[in-house]
């Protein structure tokens, strides 16, 4: 029952067009003698001597030997054509991965809201509504994430659901009383070479992850950013919501570019048939 109800997450999550202008070469990306990209390049730079972030990355996998430890053996016989579970992040799945069951800082109620969801996560996921994933959970989709910089905004267009953010970094504070949103409302800041993000304001409404745990208005995530070198950024999360979680907790990711291509048109509810079939499995 649980790899059927994994087959069927998994199936969700990952449907969907992949990056299109396949094989456009990215201009004044480094390469090699042989002519192929040359990811360990040092970072770009923007005009303002800050590392530029601009490109489009895609969340690195989870080794699928760790993946089969956290969710269970047999993970390989659900892998079908365009749904394949190496392209997946652990996080993407849980948020919680790193936890052993009886150490996760979550409370009670916030693991009872979980626990239903999985249970129905056919009709009461977000993305299968055509719904945005939100912050982190759209992110860590296997899906690629187009990042656009400019002096004062910084733009996360993510192809998995079509959804956008703007990152401002022009030193405006959050407001006091954010209307409540699905993406939330993100200032930035730079210390160094790292983008520090801060994100408030969110309805309590999206997921964290596949799995369902949830977020409540209290929610607060920070991000950090390296782009330590041309083809690797490195990420941490914060999040920080006392309504749902006993303490703040983080997780750390790599997003990996994706040179020679672009993100695609995403949209979910043109010709959708699935919801009607979903319910408990």
């Amino acid at each position: 029952m649980r790899s059927q109800r994994l087959f069927i997450l998994f199936a969700l999550l990952s449907t969907g067009a992949r990056a299109q202008w396949l094989h456009y070469p990215t201009p004044g990306i480094p390469r090699t003698r042989d002519g192929k990209p040359n990811l360990s390049a040092p970072a770009p730079r923007a005009s303002n001597g800050k590392p530029d972030l601009s490109g489009i990355w895609q969340v690195e996998p989870t080794p699928f030997d760790e993946m089969t430890r956290l969710f269970g053996p047999g993970l390989e016989t659900l892998s079908v054509p365009g749904d394949d579970l190496r392209t997946f992040s652990k996080y993407a799945i849980s948020i919680l991965a790193d936890f052993k069951p009886e150490e996760a800082p979550i409370r009670f109620g916030a693991a009872k809201i979980a626990q239903g969801r999985f249970e129905n996560f056919g009709i009461e996921n977000p993305t299968t509504q055509c719904l945005p994933g939100g912050v982190p959970f759209g992110g860590l989709l296997p899906f690629p994430n187009k990042f656009i910089q400019t002096p004062g905004v910084i733009v996360i267009l993510q192809e998995a659901d079509g959804a956008e953010r703007q990152i401002f970094t022009d030193g405006r504070k959050h407001t006091a009383e954010p209307q409540p949103s699905w993406m939330g409302y993100s200032v930035g800041k730079w210390e160094g070479d790292a983008l520090i993000v801060d994100t408030v304001g969110f309805n309590d409404k999206g997921w964290l992850d596949a799995f369902g745990h949830p977020r409540s208005e209290a929610l607060r995530v920070q991000e950090r950013y390296r782009r330590r070198d041309f083809g690797h950024l490195d990420v941490q999360v914060t999040l920080d919501d006392p309504k749902m979680y006993t303490r703040p907790f983080s997780i750390k990711y790599t997003l990996d570019l994706v040179p020679n291509t672009d993100i695609g048109e995403y949209v979910c509810a043109e010709n959708e048939k699935d919801r009607p079939h979903l319910g408990k499995q």
